[in-house]
């Protein structure tokens, strides 16, 4: 909704397309009505768009693009920058990083990574956390969630390993329905020619080395070739830059690739696990 609290807290991303859009509306000595006209929405939107008091939709950004951009890619990095900044505030940093990563190495324990979450699954899972969100901010947490798997189609194809606790693949997430359709949304992701998915079995620690016992971990090579680890945990984060440090979470995940199942075995596990026969 609208309103002059939305002017002071508005965000930079929403200032810019604000500033942007009315500047090239007056270009073209277009008037609010004009430009509503073109994208579809009245010219109440349109003022309430230029003074920020209801920044701009995802599906107003797309129309504006349509009519004004001309070849620039303003709108459609405004998007980008505007459905970060609807994430929460420990995911933002990396979000960005994540999506122009030339590789990932991520190591997942007590659910499935977000990057792999099917919509029912993850709506299960946003929508059962503590506290509580209200239906609308769930659904937005999940269609941004699910906007992230843009990345395995992306060009340049970012190459991406996961290995997956075990234990993930038998919680129960929402229903037995919903668990079974994310099980076969991962044998479909680790089909990509991009994708490598490992299982760290539930016995990779009974012979005296079990080197998973810190919880997850997400590496990231940016198209800089520069290394940097994320770690989160209770809604709270963490991004890791210094090269020692990144190199010891580097040789950890190494550690527990080693002790994980090859690609063939795991898709055999999640397979069977689904109720699929070979």
């Amino acid at each position: 909704m609208a309103s002059a609290e939305n002017k002071d807290s508005a965000s930079p991303a929403a200032k810019l397309v604000a500033k942007v859009t009315r500047m090239l509306r007056v270009q073209r000595d277009w008037s609010q009505d004009r430009l509503g006209d073109e994208i579809g929405y009245s010219a109440a939107a349109v003022s309430a768009m230029e003074t920020c008091a209801q920044p701009a939709s995802d599906a107003m950004l797309v129309a504006l693009k349509r009519v004004l951009s001309e070849g620039s890619d303003v709108f459609e990095t405004a998007r980008l920058y505007m459905r970060m900044e609807r994430l929460p505030e420990q995911f933002q940093d990396y979000a960005l990083l994540e999506q122009a990563a030339i590789s990932l190495q991520l190591f997942a324990t007590n659910v499935i990574h977000g990057l792999f979450q099917t919509e029912a699954y993850a709506r299960a899972l946003i929508g059962g956390g503590h506290p509580p969100l209200p239906d609308e901010r769930v659904e937005e947490l999940v269609q941004l969630r699910m906007a992230r798997t843009a990345l395995f189609d992306r060009a340049p194809l970012p190459m991406i390993e996961i290995v997956i606790d075990e234990s993930v693949l038998h919680r129960v997430i929402g229903s037995e329905d919903i668990m079974r359709e994310q099980l076969l949304h991962l044998v479909e992701c680790a089909r990509r020619r991009n994708v490598t998915l490992l299982v760290l079995p539930m016995d990779a620690g009974k012979y005296g080395e079990y080197a998973a016992g810190h919880g997850g971990m997400s590496l990231v090579e940016t198209s800089a070739h520069e290394h940097l680890v994320y770690l989160e945990a209770q809604e709270e984060s963490l991004l890791v830059s210094d090269p020692a440090k990144v190199s010891t979470y580097a040789q950890r995940y190494a550690k527990i690739r080693s002790q994980a199942l090859g690609p063939r075995e795991s898709l055999d596990l999640i397979m069977r696990l689904a109720g699929v026969k070979e």
